[in-house]
């Protein structure tokens, strides 16, 4: 599963739109909407993203009950 999706599916689990995630981490959806398709996202970048959804990044998002995506 690539990043994008993964993506994807934590923020339908968090209830959030990808514009609403690059407010949260301080970017432009624009910058992030590229940064994404072009798979070029940091672990910096990703762990930032799993603080402002609320859960863990270990390569993997880790949900409040324990799923991973």
């Amino acid at each position: 599963m690539t990043i994008e999706q993964k993506l994807k599916m934590v923020l339908a689990f968090a209830g959030i739109s990808q514009a609403e995630l690059a407010r949260r981490i301080g970017t432009t959806p624009s910058n992030l909407n590229q940064k994404v398709k072009r798979n070029t996202l940091t672990n910096e970048e990703l762990e930032k993203i799993a603080e402002a959804l609320g859960c863990q990044w270990r390569a993997e998002f880790v949900l409040e009950d324990g799923r991973t995506i």
